[in-house]
């Protein structure tokens, strides 16, 4: 019985996040409460990004060039001076990792969903091969 009223309860919810009503309500929670917990924006924001909602540069997959390797990295900004703010996840942990600044002629975004290049994180580099060749087709 319990089961059943929350499944009533979740489609109600449901229901009501498709109403402009809805919607305010959500933003007004999101602005207001959970932006002060640690880490939702940085959640919030890759889960957009993985779904496919969120198209501008942040959190886009780059090849950077640091020392005589490219390494795969995802954009967390670009700064007013041109330069960019790239975050180097560990491998197979793509939570933790180093931020780097970098000059924008050592950073090069490849048109390949965030989905793919979280992959090739989490597999050890395997699939690194499709981000070269994106990198190639735009140079």
């Amino acid at each position: 019985m319990a089961f059943a009223a929350l499944l009533v309860l979740c489609f109600l919810a449901g229901l009501m996040m498709r109403t402009r009503l809805g919607r305010s309500a959500t933003t007004m929670v999101e602005e207001n409460v959970l932006c002060w917990i640690p880490g939702f924006r940085l959640i919030r924001d890759l889960l957009k990004r993985i779904a496919g909602e969120q198209e501008d540069q942040t959190w886009a997959v780059a090849l950077v060039e640091i020392e005589e390797a490219l390494v795969p990295v995802f954009v967390v900004e670009h700064l007013p001076d041109g330069q960019y703010t790239v975050f180097v996840p560990s491998v197979p942990t793509p939570a933790a990792g180093a931020v780097y600044v970098m000059a924008p002629e050592r950073v090069h975004i490849v048109d390949v969903p965030f989905a793919q290049g979280l992959r090739c994180i989490t597999k050890w580099g395997t699939g690194t091969g499709v981000l070269v060749e994106a990198m190639k087709r735009t140079a």
